[in-house]
């Protein structure tokens, strides 16, 4: 018996791609009707209430277009993309990747998915620190995946080990509520995490194990003193009442006892809508399966010209398409045109699309955390907001 999982060999040699492709190729071999060919993956629509996306994967992506003879351009990851918007492009021969649309996409939606829901629960949280605590919910296959998605879109940092190891960050976590009820004392508990655990992890205390959060948020105070960084109040939403009216209590009670120092982690079960209540109260959040099982992200991959020739199924629009986008004003031009065009600001439009893939080689993939720290600065550069009626 073995994990019901796809090795790297087996994706890459495309034992991965649905059956239709595979007799796809057989067929064009046979007749001898390869052609070369532009194709594009772009996103019709957005899951219901996103107007914009974030676009990851794509490390994989060149993994897998690796060694194949062709040419790609594309969004850089860790672009903000929309609907209808060409994020690559690929060109060659249709035998020589044909069958790697079903893993090409499947990186791509699911990574991208993920990244997106991180970065509007970061801009949710009002850019406070969001960790991502959600591959219990996942296949522990993919751990490492939602962890650099999760990153990569804003979050301040994951649990996973693996995921540390695959982006050489440090893993977040103190203790689970497992060690609380085995020794059955709070105080114990505490000074031994305090007194064995590497000085370097910050000493976050879970305070709603066996009793009141305001009760434990100053009993873990009073045990640790200044060693506290913060509280972590992980409470069950069955028990929770008001999870804003509680993280005040708190607040209160430690001001009061002299631990305004302390911090308020609060996570559980949140969501986009819970961090806009609780982003003007709380300090930190943990945030699980609202990112790590985000909607994914509907993209397609679609011929738009045949030697030369522009091309389409029906609905998509034919020819080998470029993105330009205003430096200043944001404002983007979708066209046929290979020279940027002038916005209405006045500014001269760049272009989006950055070659990727070169002669099956990749080419221009930056580490990840400069990635995620440019896609913070443009998220608060243009503003990008949540609205309230989206959630």
């Amino acid at each position: 018996m073995t994990f019901h999982t796809a090795s790297d060999r087996d994706i890459m040699d495309c034992r991965t791609t649905d059956i239709y492709f595979r007799r796809a190729r057989e067929i064009i071999g046979r007749r001898g009707w390869d052609r070369r060919v532009v194709a594009e993956v772009s996103a019709s629509s957005l899951p219901p209430g996103w107007s914009w996306g974030v676009l990851a994967g794509m490390e994989e992506v060149a993994e897998l277009l690796r060694g194949r003879k062709l040419d790609a351009l594309a969004m850089p990851e860790g672009s903000i993309f929309h609907p209808g918007e060409p994020v690559i492009r690929i060109e060659g021969k249709y035998s020589d990747f044909c069958e790697l649309e079903t893993p090409l996409l499947g990186l791509s939606c699911q990574a991208s998915g993920i990244a997106t829901a991180a970065a509007r629960c970061k801009i949710a949280a009002g850019f406070k620190p969001v960790l991502s605590f959600g591959i219990r919910r996942m296949h522990p296959a993919i751990s490492p995946m939602v962890d650099r998605s999760a990153y990569l879109g804003g979050c301040d940092g994951f649990s996973g080990i693996a995921g540390g190891e695959l982006l050489g960050v440090e893993p977040s976590g103190t203790i689970p509520h497992a060690l609380m009820l085995l020794v059955g004392d709070r105080k114990q508990v505490w000074r031994a995490f305090d007194e064995i655990i590497d000085e370097e992890v910050p000493r976050i205390m879970l305070v709603d194990t066996f009793s009141d959060e305001v009760v434990e948020s100053l009993s873990a105070a009073q045990a640790l003193g200044k060693n506290l960084f913060a509280v972590r109040l992980d409470t069950p939403s069955s028990r929770r009442g008001n999870m804003g009216l509680i993280v005040e209590e708190v607040r209160w009670k430690l001001d009061a006892e002299g631990y305004e120092d302390v911090k308020i982690f609060v996570s559980g079960g949140l969501d986009e809508s819970s961090l806009v209540e609780l982003a003007g109260r709380a300090d930190a959040f943990g945030v699980g399966t609202s990112i790590s099982s985000a909607r994914t992200i509907d993209f397609a991959m679609d011929i738009v010209e045949v030697e030369g020739t522009k091309v389409s199924k029906r609905g998509k629009f034919s020819g080998a398409k470029n993105i330009y986008e205003c430096p200043g004003c944001f404002e983007r031009s979708l066209t046929l045109d290979d020279r940027a065009p002038d916005c209405g600001c006045g500014r001269r439009m760049e272009g989006l699309l950055r070659p990727f893939v070169q002669g099956g080689k990749p080419v221009g993939m930056p580490p990840v955390g400069e990635v995620r720290k440019k896609l913070i600065g443009e998220m608060k550069r243009r503003e990008l907001s949540i609205d309230a009626k989206e959630l």
